[in-house]
């Protein structure tokens, strides 16, 4: 921003004496193109030149340098400075000029001085005359002319300028002008009048680092970048910076009240610029033109061209959002603004991007800005954008807005509501703080169930963790004050707390019987619900009756209060169950389908029965839509940060895993498991998600042993939490498949045994089919076959459309080994029919793959003549090389049972009655063919 004095240089309108030229750090290349041009006036024809630069750019300080430059070099230099307050006065400008020139030559009679023409008719005399002084001027010796802030010239210096400078073409002339950038002219002369149709033009844009690091006095690095990126590398205000810059200042927060007045006062003479500028300096990354023009009060089309004037001055950014152009620009505005003012202008912005819609951290930060006033409406915007601070790893920024909300007259529920989220923010940083926000909550207490809801929904809020951990101690200290007024203050404050005590345990889960005890008296009919939740919960982990915990859970879903479906730990179990239950997930899907957003910000409106709706699908077997509603809601889970820390994120990656696996995707399920936190996601149902995951991806792609383990460090996780239900992931099954692929037999059939054992207890279609389709593949002939045919008809109960699959690509391949090629047929058929409707890939092609076999072992072997299958006649052979039938088995993967009945069709064709005959009729079966 330039000055109107320089003290540094020679004062305006006096000759430049001949001394070193100083050095200006950074304008080197500028200087340079200067000094260019000296050649061309030094030979006898004129040169012009326009140094162009916004407020404080050095557009002086360059010009009075190359004067210096040009008096070492032979020139006479006049120098001559428009002034803002000067530019009514006719002829200013040009009078500097003149005296300068007429001083310095020898004596001469004093001509009439040409700044002020007397009338019109004198008007072609005044401008002959200062072309005369100039002309005569050059005939002594080479002439630098500068004019400083042309733009500011009066308007009958400009016509004097533009009168000689196409009159001194062939005189040795170099005149060079300096002009603010996008300052509008006073008058009808245009720059390029003054300086000729070619000039030179360099524009003066900010200096790099090192130019900034020495003007600052800095050595180059990190803290010259930050400088100069905060003043744009503006000379000007990088000296207005440098003594602000104490140790640890950040620059991107620093300001002068100097230059936020300097900037006030040059805007004066542009209408409503003031306004828009202090708006602009509130409003920030906010600045709007609609929120600049009502905040400033001033009509849209005045705003409008204050906005382009400013623009244009580099005041202002060009862009949808005319930001003011530098960080140092905008505190130094707000320092120079009143207290009050600032305040009131802060509450102003808040309110209006608040009509605007928003998000709730920008308004926040208005509000923050608006100290002592007082903005009822605001709280709710506080404790938004302080939760989703919380969330995206800001705790101190939460506490922050918290502690300016509770500024506000607040009820003693919404007290107490922000204490306590003030404390989850604070508990990141400070736990004791923490702490005492808890007790001073708790003393905040007027209205039992008030402060009974406000307790749940903070239990809602918190995903898992620590965090859990003091909800918990808060809810107690809550609920034990509550206690007084009995089981109907307290039961929902009661039942929640009880479910993240579940979920948040490192071993089982509370005993829910002493704790059932307490909803004896109750008769309200969400307490019955709410006690129906709980009853299936246990019911589901004890084990024992999946139409006991059927029942339960379509007691708690006669409601319309989902808020114990929203828990993560209760949430993960219902689907779990309620998975093959198309009427009750319906259900589910309304009760959690609420206008209002969940109160865990890392879940996405709408989220929890997209979810549902997906695991349900899966269950079906429906894998394609299944995928594309976890894919969907992952994406969704990403953008909220959510994916690797919230349970429901886990939960929603864990499952599109399992479903990839089943469609074959294994290099997207192993990238999206590359992606989560293994040790940090230590909850119970999420780590124990993504154990089950990664088992079935490494299980299905060749890393059998790491897959083995994680299936069973599954099983163990499972065991120490007391959960006994079998259809939650069904571990075993996959484990027992493993331990055969690694030649475990006896692990095998344990777990078969085990697994058996669980599903009969549960009673369910989907997990005793399951159950049963393993027990099959651990067991040998007619057993074997009858495990699997029970597990079909089971399956078929069930919408488990992959597992009936799985299941009859088992019994296929059986019924294929045991030469009953016809039946095996039919059976893989339906098989690979039924692994494609679900899209499951490698299932499909393993049972075309059986089946192509089963058909070929049909077909007659084409070396005999008495139409042995290629089974019959491979068999035959190895008996007739003296094989026994024990050894046959071993050696074709068979039963002994399969080998009899393999030999006795093969005697029947070849008309033998026994082993005996058999080297002979193949002997003749060959010569024959």
């Amino acid at each position: 921003m330039d000055t109107e004095v320089n003290p540094e240089h020679p004062v305006s309108g006096a000759s430049v004496p001949k001394r070193p030229a100083p050095r200006l750090p950074g304008r080197e290349p500028e200087l340079n193109h200067l000094t260019s041009l000296f050649p061309v006036a030094l030979g006898g024809t004129a040169a012009s030149a326009v140094l162009a630069g916004e407020y404080g750019m050095g557009k002086s300080a360059t010009l009075h340098t190359a004067a210096a430059l040009a008096a070492d070099a032979g020139f006479v230099v006049a120098v001559a400075t428009g002034s803002r307050l000067e530019s009514h006065l006719a002829g200013g400008v040009v009078r500097q000029l003149a005296d300068a020139l007429e001083n310095s030559g020898p004596a001469r009679p004093r001509t009439p001085h040409p700044a002020e023409p007397c009338g019109p008719a004198g008007e072609g005399e005044a401008l002959e005359r200062f072309y005369r002084i100039v002309r005569d001027a050059a005939g002594q010796g080479p002439l630098f002319l500068g004019i400083d802030n042309v733009h500011l010239a009066d308007v009958w210096s400009m016509r004097c300028l533009a009168y000689l400078r196409n009159r001194v073409l062939d005189l040795p002339v170099m005149i060079v002008l300096t002009s603010q950038t996008g300052h509008p002219p006073h008058s009808e002369v245009a720059l390029l009048e003054m300086a000729g149709s070619t000039p030179a033009t360099i524009t003066l844009n900010g200096l790099g680092d090192a130019a900034a690091a020495e003007i600052l006095g800095l050595a180059p690095g990190e803290l010259a970048s930050a400088c100069r990126e905060a003043t744009g590398g503006n000379p000007y205000l990088l000296q207005a910076l440098r003594p602000r810059l104490l140790p640890g200042a950040d620059p991107h927060e620093l300001g002068s009240s100097l230059v936020g007045q300097v900037l006030h006062t040059r805007m004066q003479e542009f209408p409503h610029a003031p306004a828009i500028l202090n708006a602009a300096a509130i409003l920030g990354e906010d600045a709007g033109f609609d929120l600049l023009a009502q905040l400033a009060g001033v009509d849209e089309l005045d705003a409008l061209q204050a906005i382009d004037t400013m623009v244009r001055l580099h005041v202002l950014n060009n862009s949808n959002r005319p930001t003011l152009t530098y960080s140092f620009v905008r505190n130094s505005l707000l320092k120079d603004m009143p207290q009050t003012t600032r305040a009131v202008s802060h509450a102003r912005a808040a309110k209006l991007l608040s009509e605007a819609g928003a998000p709730a951290e920008r308004v926040a930060d208005h509000l923050l800005d608006a100290t002592s006033i007082r903005i009822p409406w605001g709280v709710d915007v506080l404790r938004q954008s302080a939760r989703n601070a919380v969330f995206s790893g800001q705790p101190e920024l939460a506490a922050r807005h918290l502690r300016r909300a509770l500024e506000e007259r607040l009820t003693s529920g919404r007290r107490m509501a922000v204490l306590l989220q003030l404390a989850h923010a604070e508990f990141q940083v400070d736990p004791p703080a923490a702490a005492k926000r808890v007790r001073e909550a708790v003393d905040t207490i007027s209205n039992r169930e008030t402060a009974a809801f406000i307790a749940t929904v903070m239990l809602l809020t918190l995903c898992g963790g620590q965090d859990a951990r003091l909800g918990i101690s808060a809810a107690g200290q809550i609920a034990a004050r509550l206690d007084a007024g009995g089981p109907e203050a307290v039961w929902p404050l009661l039942c929640m707390t009880y479910l993240a005590e579940a979920g948040s345990r490192l071993g089982p889960p509370p005993e829910f019987r002493d704790f059932e005890e307490q909803w004896a008296p109750l008769t309200d009919p969400a307490a019955q619900r709410s006690r129906s939740a709980l009853l299936a919960l246990d019911a589901v982990r004890s084990g024992d009756s999946a139409q006991e915990a059927l029942g339960h859970f379509a007691d708690a879903l006669t409601g319309d209060d989902g808020e114990l479906f929203e828990q993560h730990y209760f949430f993960t179990l219902a689907t779990a169950v309620l998975a093959d239950e198309p009427v009750h997930v319906d259900r589910l899907c309304r009760v959690l389908d609420v206008e209002r957003e969940p109160w865990d910000v890392h879940v996405p409106h709408g989220a929890l029965p997209t979810l549902a709706r997906g695991i349900a699908l899966q269950a079906s077997g429906d894998l394609q839509r299944a995928s594309v509603h976890f894919e969907s809601l992952l994406r969704r889970f990403d953008e909220r940060g959510g994916t690797t820390t919230c349970p429901v994120g886990v939960l929603c990656a864990a499952k599109l895993v399992e479903c990839w696996v089943d469609l074959g995707r294994f290099e997207a399920a192993t990238s999206l498991l590359d992606r989560m936190d293994f040790v940090a996601s230590q909850g119970l149902f999420t780590h124990t998600y993504l154990l089950y995951a990664r088992g079935r991806l490494r299980v299905a792609t060749g890393y059998t042993r790491f897959g083995f383990e994680d299936l069973l460090s599954c099983g163990r996780r499972l065991a120490h939490h007391g959960m006994r239900f079998p259809g939650f992931v069904p571990w075993r099954a996959h484990a027992a498949r493993a331990a055969l692929a690694l030649g475990q037999a006896d692990d095998a059939a344990r777990l078969a045994e085990e697994d058996i054992n669980a599903a009969a207890r549960w009673g369910a279609a989907r997990p005793l089919g399951t159950a049963l389709t393993t027990l099959g593949l651990v067991r040998e002939d007619d057993e074997a076959e009858r495990a699997l045919s029970k597990a079909i008809s089971t399956l078929r109960e069930s919408p488990a459309r992959l597992q009936l699959a799985t299941a009859l690509t088992e019994l296929g391949t059986l019924q294929a080994r045991h030469g009953q090629s016809e039946k095996a047929i039919e059976t893989l058929r339906q098989a690979v029919e039924l692994s494609e409707h679900c899209g499951a890939r490698p299932l499909a092609r393993r049972a075309a793959e059986e089946l192509r076999s089963a058909r070929r072992a049909l077909t007659p072997a084409k070396e005999n003549e008495y139409g042995l299958t290629r089974q019959e006649n491979r068999i035959a052979v190895m008996a007739a090389q003296g094989l026994t039938n024990r050894e046959i088995a071993t050696a074709l993967h068979l039963t002994r049972r399969t080998v009899e009945l393999h030999l006795s069709g093969a005697y029947r064709k070849l008309g033998i009655p026994g082993r005996a005959e058999l080297g002979g009729a193949l002997a003749k079966s060959q010569r024959g063919s």
